[in-house]
């Protein structure tokens, strides 16, 4: 079905528009996963709330911007994906999901999260990239179980202190964002494994040795002079954004230092706990 065709009959409500869109999802899938996305969907079909036994609900790539109560009904779901849609806020029927283990909400308009989401306690990874967020939600920091938590491509020029209470995070993105120093509350986290603060403004980085967990950091793109000092063993990815490089000096002589190439960004693809 061609995308224009979608995107015409998604302005009709009709039952048999929203039928044609579905192409007949009419019963419980069986391997209890729907996936919507790409449909042009201005409204989610009410009747997919009755899949109560639903685990995977995928709604990327629409025109969504409200979710039906009746959302709540599906209390066995563990991943939703509302990425690439037109939420301005999150619609707190998904904080009712308990089972949730991942949230895709990244490519909306979001400006902040709403402090229900703190009943979301088996959440385990977080994408809120590429909104309109200037500073991360404290209530985020309420997750204890977050592993993962994707925030780049936002407005962010600090992290809250209170992040260093998410002992299980262990990755955190942050390309992208306006940081004009390394968040210090981030050299409180011995037990984070990858940083990625590529593409913003820091012109100084701490050392970061001390971070016994730490395995790559990503300090690309920024308009730094030194590279971060870390462990034996940890990988560093980052360029001098200036055509001069610090150079590292031993008995006279000048040395250049090398750094690793970049490696791959965060996976596009949804991973599943």
């Amino acid at each position: 079905m061609g995308n224009s065709l979608k995107a015409i009959v998604a302005f009709v409500p009709a039952n048999k528009c929203q039928k044609f869109l579905l192409e007949d999802l009419e019963e419980m899938p069986v391997d209890k996963m729907v996936d919507l996305s790409g449909r042009q969907l201005r409204r989610l079909p009410v009747h997919i709330c009755s899949f109560r036994e639903l685990v995977k609900l995928y709604l990327s790539d629409n025109n969504l911007n409200h979710l039906p109560p009746e959302l709540e009904q599906l209390q066995n779901l563990q991943i939703l994906a509302l990425d690439f849609n037109n939420f301005k806020a999150l619609p707190l029927v998904v904080c009712t999901l308990k089972q949730l283990c991942i949230l895709y909400l990244g490519n909306n308009k979001l400006c902040s999260l709403p402090l229900e989401l703190r009943l979301l306690q088996n959440l385990k990874t977080l994408w809120i990239e590429s909104n309109c967020l200037q500073y991360l939600p404290e209530v985020v920091c309420e997750l204890s179980l977050l592993k993962t938590l994707h925030a780049g491509s936002n407005a962010l020029r600090t992290l809250p202190p209170q992040l260093q209470c998410l002992q299980e995070l262990r990755t955190i993105w942050l390309s992208g964002n306006l940081l004009s120093e390394f968040p210090p509350v981030l050299l409180d986290m011995p037990f984070l494994e990858v940083i990625d603060v590529d593409r913003n403004s820091i012109r100084f980085f701490p050392s970061l040795a001390h971070l016994s967990g730490l395995k790559l950091v990503i300090y690309d793109h920024n308009p730094c002079r030194n590279a971060p000092k870390v462990a034996k063993g940890v990988r560093r990815v980052g360029r001098w954004s200036e055509e001069t490089p610090e150079p590292r000096k031993r008995s006279g002589a000048v040395i250049d230092i090398t750094l690793d190439e970049k490696p791959l960004l965060p996976p596009a693809a949804k991973t599943e706990p």
